[in-house]
């Protein structure tokens, strides 16, 4: 299967690309390598081969979820650059 100009312009205007016509000869000689690789790839018997969802054993590490006591209203406003009643302020960004 080979890749046409019509298709890397399409894709093009699927991402909101604008390609000039040297990126979109490169673009679709690449995606066409890839698809030859692809090719090459599907011939290969993968009958003994058990369906992975990653090529690495992958698992979870996770903290033990413990109750914390948190910071105080002081220590959390120490490094506000502004504050006021206990509040941080910060600029108005509505009109």
């Amino acid at each position: 299967m080979k890749i046409t100009d019509a298709q890397v312009e399409y894709v093009a205007q699927l991402a909101r690309l604008e390609l000039s016509p040297e990126e979109k000869a490169r673009l679709r000689d690449q995606l066409n390598s890839i698809l030859e690789y692809m090719e090459k790839l599907n011939e290969l018997n993968t009958d003994e081969v058990e369906p992975t969802s990653h090529v690495l054993p992958i698992t979870n590490v996770m903290k033990e979820d413990r109750v914390e006591p948190s910071l105080s209203r002081e220590a959390s406003l120490a490094n506000a650059p502004n504050h006021e009643d206990g509040h941080i302020r910060v600029p108005k960004i509505i009109e």
